[in-house]
C-alpha cells in the first residue's frame, strides 16, 4: 500500500464527522479550554470514567467520574477558578486519539470506540494514561453534541494518582 492509497476519513460521513468532533474535543482539553469543552455537551450527556473496566452499569458502580451537566459545570468551575490545586498547578497534556471503529448509528447518534494515549507533564515528571474510549456523538444539521463519553483506563483497578484533569 502506497501513501497515496492509504484510507483517509471522509469528514462528510457520520463516522467522519464524529471523528473530527472527537479530535476537536481532545484539542480543547489539551488547550485547557474547559468552557468550550463544556459547550460541546448535550444537556443530558454523561461523562464517565469507570473503575470496573467491563461494566456498562455506571449508575450502580463506583466510578472515578460520573458527571451529568451539573457535575461537569462544577468540575469546569473548579478548573477555571484558580482555587483548586488541580487548576493552580495543572499538568500540560497531549492526547492522541486513534483506532476509530464504528459501534453503530441510530438516527442522529453515532457511537464510536477509539484508543487514547494521554501524556501529562507536571513538575518535571511525565505520566502516561492509556484508555479505550467510547463516544456517543449527536449529529445536528449545524454541528454536533457529545451525548456520552466513557473513558476506560487500562489500569483503572490499580491505585491511580494525578487524575486532576479531564481524560
Amino acid at each position: 500500500m502506497t501513501e497515496s492509497t492509504l484510507p483517509v476519513a471522509d469528514l462528510t460521513t457520520p463516522l467522519g464527522r464524529a471523528i473530527a468532533f472527537i479530535w476537536r474535543e481532545a484539542e480543547l482539553l489539551d488547550n485547557k479550554d474547559y468552557d468550550a469543552w463544556g459547550a460541546l455537551w448535550a444537556e443530558d450527556g454523561r461523562y464517565v470514567v469507570p473503575i470496573d473496566p467491563d461494566t456498562d452499569d455506571f449508575e450502580s458502580q463506583l466510578n472515578y467520574a460520573y458527571d451529568d451537566a451539573r457535575m461537569r459545570r462544577l468540575r469546569i468551575e473548579r478548573f477555571t477558578s484558580g482555587y483548586s490545586m488541580s487548576a493552580a498547578d495543572s499538568a500540560r497534556t497531549v492526547r492522541t486519539v486513534s483506532r476509530f471503529s464504528l459501534v453503530g448509528i441510530d438516527n442522529d447518534i453515532v457511537e464510536v470506540r477509539s484508543a487514547q494515549l494521554l501524556a501529562a507533564h507536571k513538575r518535571g515528571a511525565t505520566t502516561l494514561f492509556a484508555a479505550n474510549l467510547t463516544h456517543r456523538v449527536r449529529l445536528l444539521p449545524d454541528g454536533a453534541l457529545l451525548d456520552r463519553k466513557v473513558v476506560r483506563l487500562i489500569n483503572s483497578q490499580e491505585a491511580l494518582n494525578a487524575l486532576g484533569f479531564l481524560l
